[in-house]
């Protein structure tokens, strides 16, 4: 597996990779059209433009035989009440194909994120997880994560509550 930075030419990629990802992890519970509304919101080519080009925003994707396979999205400057650290970056999306989920590729993921926190100079790691997800929340938990605070996290028109949770960096 080859984890690499995400650049403009994977624009339609992103777009297409997010959008199925999503759909394939939260469609079973939540109802058509505010899976709809979100992917709209969130996965369209000129979206994942704006965010490739931004200095804030840092996608990581995972290849296996050059095929991409699951990606972060990382944020630079996004910052929740409830979170510790000093100087945070949040691990806005990550998400592996479904067929590839329990191969491996969350944990390299994971080990990318953590280690571009500490190349950033950031003290800790924060993500938002759904508080019905909870093989995220397991899998966040075997890294150290742990919960810090709740927030809103709007799909479609269903506003969902996220646990906010912390890794701090030593």
């Amino acid at each position: 597996m080859k984890i690499r930075y995400g650049n403009i030419d994977d624009a339609t990629m992103l777009s297409e990779l997010g959008a199925k990802t999503f759909y394939d992890t939260f469609a079973k519970d939540n109802i058509p059209e505010n899976i709809s509304l979100y992917i709209k919101k969130s996965f369209s080519r000129e979206i994942q433009l704006n965010e490739l080009s931004s200095p804030d925003i840092v996608f990581l994707i995972a290849e296996l035989e050059d095929e991409p396979v699951g990606y972060v999205k990382l944020n630079l400057s996004s910052k929740d009440e409830s979170v510790k650290g000093g100087k945070a970056m949040e691990i806005e999306r990550i998400y592996a194909s479904q067929e590839y989920i329990g191969k491996g590729i969350g944990k390299e993921l994971m080990k990318a994120c953590i280690n571009e926190a500490r190349q950033r100079g950031c003290d800790s790691v924060w993500l938002g997880v759904w508080e019905r997800n909870q093989r995220a929340i397991d899998f966040y938990k075997k890294w150290g994560f742990r919960e810090v605070g709740t927030h809103l996290f709007s799909v479609g028109n269903d506003p969902q509550n996220d646990f906010v949770m912390e890794l701090e960096l030593a």
